[in-house]
C-alpha cells in the first residue's frame, strides 16, 4: 500500500487548487450573478446572490495560480509527488479544471439548496461542504484519469480528501467570517 502518511499529504497538497477556489471566489466575487437574477420554475432563485461570474472566473484563475505555484515548487524541490502534468501547459490545464469544476460543484450545491427551500447563506452542512469536492473528483477522473488514479485511486488519497473536506471547509468559512469576507460562518 505504500507510505500512507505520504499518500495523505500528497492528496491534500495536490487538491489545494480545488480547495482554494472557493475562498478566492469570495475575494473576487460580487459582480454579475451567474443565474442573472432569474428564478427557477419553482419561484426560487436558480443559484442565489452568492454565485457570481466574477467570483467563478476569479476563483478559478487564482486557484490555477496556486496550482502552478505547487507545480513549480514540486519541480524545484524535486518532490516525489505525482506531477500535475508532463509540462507547464498540461499542469495549467489540470489545475484550471480543478478550480472550474470545484466552483461548478459549489454552484450545483447552491442549486440543490434553492430547490429544497434554503436561501443563500443558509447552513446546509454537508450540502455546503461536499458537492464541490465530489464534482471536482468526478471531472478530474473523467478528463485527467492518470493523475486521478495516481493520487486518489489508492483510496487513501480519496478518503483523505473526502474526510478532511467538511472540517476544513468549516474552518476556512469561520476564518472568512471573522475577516468579514463572509456574511455567515458556514
Amino acid at each position: 500500500m505504500g507510505n500512507i502518511p505520504f499518500e495523505i499529504v500528497q492528496a491534500f497538497v495536490l487538491t489545494l487548487p480545488a480547495y482554494a477556489a472557493n475562498p478566492l471566489a469570495v475575494i473576487t466575487g460580487g459582480h454579475a450573478p451567474m443565474d442573472f437574477g432569474r428564478n427557477f420554475p419553482d419561484g426560487r432563485r436558480i443559484l442565489g446572490k452568492g454565485k457570481t461570474w466574477s467570483g467563478f472566473i476569479g476563483g478559478s484563475l487564482l486557484a490555477s495560480v496556486a496550482g502552478i505555484i505547487i507545480y513549480i515548487s514540486n519541480l524545484l524541490l524535486g518532490s516525489p509527488m505525482v506531477p500535475y502534468g508532463s509540462g507547464f501547459a498540461s499542469a495549467f490545464a489540470l489545475v484550471l479544471v480543478m478550480g472550474v469544476s470545484s466552483l461548478s460543484g459549489d454552484a450545483i450545491g447552491s442549486f440543490l439548496k434553492r430547490r429544497i427551500g434554503l436561501e443563500s447563506g443558509a447552513n446546509a452542512s454537508l450540502l455546503d461542504q461536499l458537492p464541490f469536492i465530489l464534482f471536482m473528483l468526478l471531472i478530474i477522473t473523467v478528463f485527467f484519469t492518470q493523475f486521478s488514479m495516481a493520487v486518489y485511486g489508492n483510496l487513501v488519497g480519496l478518503f483523505t480528501v473526502i474526510l478532511i473536506t467538511p472540517p476544513m471547509h468549516r474552518a476556512v468559512n469561520i476564518i472568512g467570517f471573522r475577516m468579514r469576507g463572509k456574511d455567515v460562518p458556514w
